[in-house]
């Protein structure tokens, strides 16, 4: 068998880097501020925070400063809230429906004008 050296070690690093990637723990948004605004409180130490939560100090302060520029963000009423997936169908529904139902009243329009005049010349 004639085996590079290092192809078992690189397999081995991909599979550690696939089994950490798959049991990194991931935070919903309410913990997240939970987190960051038990930091801003300041009873205790962010490092203490950060150990107790199982996080490290560099994702805390990533998450505090978003915090704070969202905030800052939202009091300026600089942010336009995004519409979710079902919002945008809804909307993209509906203004079709609209659509045909003014190209149906502007056909019936037409056709009125042009039984008027009789000569299926229309004034406008």
């Amino acid at each position: 068998m004639n085996k590079k050296p290092g192809t078992s070690k690189d397999a081995a690093d991909k599979l550690v880097k696939n089994i950490r990637r798959k049991a990194r723990q991931t935070y919903s948004a309410e913990e997240k501020i939970r987190i960051v605004l038990a930091g801003l409180r300041g009873e205790e130490s962010i490092s203490a925070l950060c150990r107790r939560e199982g996080i490290s100090d560099s994702l805390y302060y990533t998450w505090s400063k978003e915090f704070l520029e969202a905030g800052k963000r939202r009091l300026s009423g600089d942010t336009a809230r995004q519409a979710t997936s079902p919002e945008v169908k809804e909307l993209r529904s509906e203004a079709m429906a609209l659509k045909e139902c003014v190209a149906d009243l502007t056909l019936e329009n037409r056709l009125l004008k042009k039984s008027m005049t009789g000569a299926g010349e229309f004034e406008e």
